[in-house]
């Protein structure tokens, strides 16, 4: 683990139980036919080293801005573009 991937596992472990936005690096997503944007929001539930899980997870795609994920999302360090606590999860804003 590099020096910026233990800064952030510190962070998040610090965030544990906190609610995130959260953008990675692909320019675009594809889930069962549905293309979007790679912002997710959701509360950090597990922080391991190399990445952090969210569960709840809510994807923001423009069809469906809160469509609640079934599932626990694990994304890796390396694919995060940018974090941030200061914007909820039901907070509405421009996806296109």
């Amino acid at each position: 683990m590099d020096h910026t991937e233990n800064d952030l596992f510190l962070e998040f472990k610090k965030l544990l139980g906190e609610e995130i936005l959260v953008i990675t690096k692909p320019v675009q997503l594809n889930l069962l036919g549905q293309v979007f944007r790679p912002i997710f929001t959701g509360t950090i539930s597990e922080v391991h080293e190399g990445h952090v899980t969210l569960s709840p997870v809510i994807i923001k795609m423009i069809n469906a801005p809160f469509y609640n994920f079934p599932f626990p999302l694990s994304i890796p360090f390396e694919q995060l573009v940018s974090y941030s606590t200061e914007i909820p999860s039901d907070e509405v804003f421009p996806l296109a």
